[in-house]
């Protein structure tokens, strides 16, 4: 059993593709630096991300299959799933070996598999499109939390971008600890200090919340009740549409 471990980051995962080309060694389970499955299993080697390495692999995929292929290999990276790393590296090997683009082979497992987490992360990002909620902070800056099932940020940064590009605003998620600030300019990625926010509902604690937030808030409540029509609710279809885990973080949904 060849274990290696990287930085978790997708341009690791890259270089760790290029390591295996030039040593000439594919690893059975590849893993973070800081995983607690290191107890168990001894790395044998450990990759040091490098972006010129990292280019020339992604340029090289590119030119055996598709730009939406090469996307859902990101996309897949995004689930955090089990072994991601070695179905995608599987993918890639299958990928420079053929000369036919592999991504349609639907009947070989990694390609099936990639393709299913694909659509998953895909849709979790059109979810906290959807439903992120924000509040104002007395700076003048816009807060909101959700705890995506997937690590989905880096796909909805640019929409909230081009959405509210006029104005400052931290979008963070909880589940994985970080978040992006957006400053006008450019966004950067950040950590909140402890104490700021409640982990339990994604609320401002007072001290920073802007002075009128809280009166929008119960405007925002008192409208989406005026417009429930009781007797057409549907809980099966509306839990559906909106998945439990995201309700703590609508306003709408608290009490």
């Amino acid at each position: 059993m060849i274990t290696w471990t990287y930085d978790k980051t997708f341009e690791g995962l890259l270089t760790l593709v290029f390591d295996c080309y030039q040593k000439k060694v594919f690893p059975n389970r590849i893993v973070g630096t800081d995983s607690p499955q290191l107890s168990l299993f001894q790395s044998d080697y450990e990759v040091f991300t490098d972006e010129q390495m990292a280019k020339r692999v992604w340029d090289g995929l590119h030119r055996r299959v598709s730009a939406m292929a090469c996307q859902m290999l990101y996309y897949a990276f995004l689930s955090e799933a089990v072994d991601v790393e070695i179905m995608i590296l599987n993918y890639m090997r299958k990928a420079f070996a053929s000369e036919a683009s592999i991504e349609l082979n639907f009947g070989d497992r990694d390609v099936l598999e990639l393709l299913k987490l694909d659509k998953k992360v895909g849709r979790e990002a059109e979810r906290v499109r959807m439903f992120v909620r924000f509040q104002k902070a007395k700076d003048d800056t816009y807060y909101a939390s959700f705890d995506p099932k997937y690590n989905v940020l880096p796909l909805v940064v640019k929409h909230f971008e081009n959405r509210f590009a006029d104005q400052k605003w931290i979008i963070y998620d909880t589940r994985r600890n970080y978040g992006f600030y957006y400053d006008l300019q450019v966004s950067s990625e950040f950590k909140l200090v402890d104490g700021l926010v409640d982990s339990a509902t994604g609320l401002l604690n007072g001290s920073i919340m802007d002075a009128e937030e809280q009166l929008f808030q119960d405007m925002w409540k008192s409208y989406f009740r005026s417009l429930c029509i009781k007797e057409r609710i549907n809980p099966r279809l509306h839990v559906q549409l909106l998945p439990k885990r995201f309700w703590k973080y609508l306003i709408e949904k608290q009490a």
